[in-house]
């Protein structure tokens, strides 16, 4: 890990899981069921498959009926209904621990930071304002667009910070605690560090090929040579 971390001019971090616990008080179940009533409220809840009607994740929800190409303006509903959700939340939203210290120790070492999430990117940029981390990240923010086909797995917000970055591919680090984060890292080129909170995450991120895989932010800070990570970090 030590050289994933000393390799990166550019550390690209989702936001959800990585940053914070984004539905801290609110649950994400809470949300995708109020999207699947959000269809029926729009007469289009044909378009939710067995699988998406007992579904906890409203990304998910959202992408796969977008596959189902509704009419625009059913999509455009639901994106913005699960966009006030998530600005709403991000006002009460739980810091990843070590994650704000992380993010100001990679700025000060003169690395760029961005985010490249799934998320609407008002809530990250609200969350990131909320925690005075915004001058950090100096507005590199790449979350979901109009284009739901464009949701990670999809490399698309990780190209697009990149490109805003003006960063080497091989020169970065995607910091993410999914297996689309990883998906998305490796169609971009960029190496890739997995954040899990438990074994199952470890194990899944692990068996899509993950490498490096930590359950706490404070190994990354260690690797930094950060004050705030422990000197037997495990790497």
């Amino acid at each position: 890990m030590r050289g994933l971390v000393s390799n990166a001019h550019c550390v690209l971090f989702d936001f959800d899981g990585p940053v914070c616990q984004l539905f801290a008080v609110r649950s994400a179940e809470s949300v995708a069921v109020r999207l699947r009533s959000l269809t029926e409220e729009l007469a289009v809840s044909a378009l939710l498959t067995a699988e998406l009607r007992t579904s906890t994740d409203p990304h998910r929800v959202l992408r796969e009926i977008a596959r189902r190409r509704p009419e625009p303006g059913v999509l455009s509903r639901l994106e913005a209904a699960l966009t006030a959700e998530e600005v709403s939340a991000a006002g009460s939203a739980r810091p990843t621990p070590y994650a704000g210290a992380l993010i100001a120790a990679l700025a000060g070492q003169g690395r760029r930071v961005a985010i490249a999430t799934n998320n609407s990117p008002l809530a990250a940029a609200r969350y990131l304002e909320r925690q005075r981390l915004a001058g950090y990240v100096a507005g590199r923010v790449y979350g979901r667009t109009a284009d739901l086909a464009l949701l990670k797995p999809h490399p698309d917000s990780v190209l697009r910070a990149l490109a805003g970055t003006g960063a080497d591919p091989a020169r970065s680090l995607m910091i993410g605690d999914s297996l689309a984060d990883h998906a998305a890292a490796t169609a971009a080129g960029v190496p890739f560090l997995g954040y899990a909170l438990d074994d199952a995450g470890e194990h899944a991120l692990r068996a899509a090929g993950a490498e490096c895989v930590v359950r706490s932010l404070q190994w990354v800070l260690a690797a930094l040579g950060h004050r705030d990570g422990h000197e037997d970090a495990p790497f």
